[in-house]
């Protein structure tokens, strides 16, 4: 069975909404906190290969911590930005949940449902 993995942080709003969704649907998940166990530059890479958008998806543009960075993460060797991006979590956006096949970055309904669905299935496959 795979494992879900739930990046968080106990003070973000989406975070929390997240969390009680995935809770109240009985959904598994191993709960990462960002800022004490942060993701490294593999993790991330794993991350952004499944997205949509490259890092531009795990980024939050409108974080203080972004807006002080004075090098632009475009100009950066991928290397260095996904080092930046686990040395600073506070430019990832939250919360950031993935199976390892799929990405979800933020609070999405309609994205945690599929999963959910999904999740059900293969626990009910794993008993039969």
């Amino acid at each position: 069975m795979r494992k879900l993995i739930f990046y968080t942080y106990p003070s973000c709003t989406s975070c929390r909404k997240t969390k009680g969704w995935l809770k109240d649907h009985d959904v598994n998940y191993e709960e990462r906190h960002l800022f004490r166990n942060r993701p490294d530059a593999k993790e991330l890479l794993e991350l952004i290969k499944l997205s949509k958008s490259g890092v531009e998806e795990l980024l939050a543009t409108r974080s203080a911590t972004y807006k002080k960075l004075t090098v632009n993460l475009n100009d950066m060797p991928l290397s260095q930005a996904l080092q930046l991006l686990s040395d600073e979590p506070k430019l990832l956006k939250r919360p950031i949940i993935t199976d390892g096949t799929q990405l979800i970055v933020g609070y999405h309904q309609d994205d945690l449902q599929r999963l959910a669905i999904k999740d059900k299935r293969e626990q009910q496959q794993s008993i039969g």
